[in-house]
């Protein structure tokens, strides 16, 4: 396993020297990273969503920007699916967030839900890298696909629950069950035109503009189109991400105030969520791989991909961002734009 990691560095190396097929791995990467920049926010802010806090929408933009980053660059660094775009995905925040929410209804303190979070990425890419040097990628292909899909589905529906507050102004509640019932009580109390507008207006941009040009991605088209058209409305500053925190990013162990916390309770509280972001990111990334195969014509390596996606979350959550795992529609974005190796995924880490 070492000696098939080392070699295809050095193949990544020689490939980027020789520049064979670098034309078409810069243009899928940024491309592939024009699209994973608004789902990186959307995912990061959604993570944070359970939190009372006027600065969880900042914070949690900038956990998603360097899960992206970290993850997207390290998996393709490492892993075992050249052309694969890994990342913040739905499912994944959808752990998180129930993390996040769970530590920040106990302790109050945004302090120990970002160790929490970090901590879950270290258990998460411990485990994945346990998962590939005990070779069990192979398995996955036996898991049926009704279960995946009724799982699938199952997320789409708490994702769509989830949208539908901020959608109208209004901030989503934790429990699903909560998002359920409330929110014929929630709409009937007001909402806000503005948002509802805006929300209907970048829907409908994501879906139209490709008839105009497929040039350039569609959610990208929107997010700046419709930003653009908030600066000359009155909206409510509340309902904005807020200043994002610049800079090159820190571990967390330097960057958090550690003082009266409890490690025991936060270790704790990470581990479990730690193993179902690695049970479920693995599977996740090697269905991702499969379609990448079918389009490339390649064959990927199940057990160095998740190794690759090992390292790549533990480096995520090292430096406070949120875990992640391969990208289906990134990952086509890319090898449909010409991304064939690995380098793509670097470059489009680095966009």
């Amino acid at each position: 396993m070492t000696n098939n990691i080392a070699r295809q560095l050095v193949n990544t190396l020689t490939n980027l020297i020789t520049m064979k097929n670098i034309k078409g791995d810069l243009f899928g990467g940024i491309t592939a990273g024009v699209v994973a920049l608004p789902l990186a926010l959307a995912f990061g802010i959604q993570a944070f969503g359970g939190i009372d806090d006027p600065s969880a929408a900042s914070i949690g933009a900038l956990a998603g920007l360097v899960g992206a980053v970290m993850l997207g660059f390290f998996a393709s660094l490492f892993g075992g699916t050249p052309s694969q775009i890994s990342g913040p995905t739905g499912p994944m925040t959808v752990i998180t967030a129930a993390l996040i929410s769970g530590v920040w209804a106990s302790e109050q303190s945004l302090p120990a839900v970002l160790i929490a979070m970090s901590l879950a990425g270290l258990f998460c890419g411990l485990f994945q890298i346990l998962f590939g040097l005990i070779r069990i990628g192979k398995y996955v292909r036996y898991i049926p696909y009704p279960v995946l899909s009724g799982f699938m589905s199952g997320i789409g529906v708490i994702i769509i629950l989830q949208q539908l507050y901020p959608l109208v102004g209004l901030k989503s509640p934790v429990l699903v069950v909560d998002m359920v019932t409330e929110l014929p009580t929630r709409i009937a109390d007001g909402v806000s035109l503005t948002a509802l507008l805006l929300g209907l207006g970048t829907i409908a941009v994501i879906y139209l503009f490709p008839l105009i040009t497929k040039k350039v991605p569609a959610t990208l088209a929107a997010l700046i189109g419709m930003t653009v058209v908030s600066l000359f409305i009155s909206f409510p500053d509340n309902l904005t991400i807020g200043e994002i925190p610049s800079g090159l990013p820190k571990p967390f162990i330097a960057a958090f105030d550690m003082s009266g916390l409890d490690w025991g309770q936060l270790l704790m509280a990470a581990v479990v969520p730690g193993l179902t972001l690695a049970g479920l990111g693995s599977i996740d990334t090697l269905l991702t791989s499969v379609v990448a195969d079918n389009i490339t014509k390649q064959h990927h390596d199940s057990n160095r991909e998740l190794i690759g996606q090992g390292i790549g979350n533990m480096t995520a959550g090292l430096f406070g961002g949120i875990a992640g795992a391969g990208a289906t529609m990134r990952t086509v974005v890319n090898v449909k734009s010409g991304g064939r190796s690995r380098i793509s995924g670097m470059v489009h880490s680095l966009v």
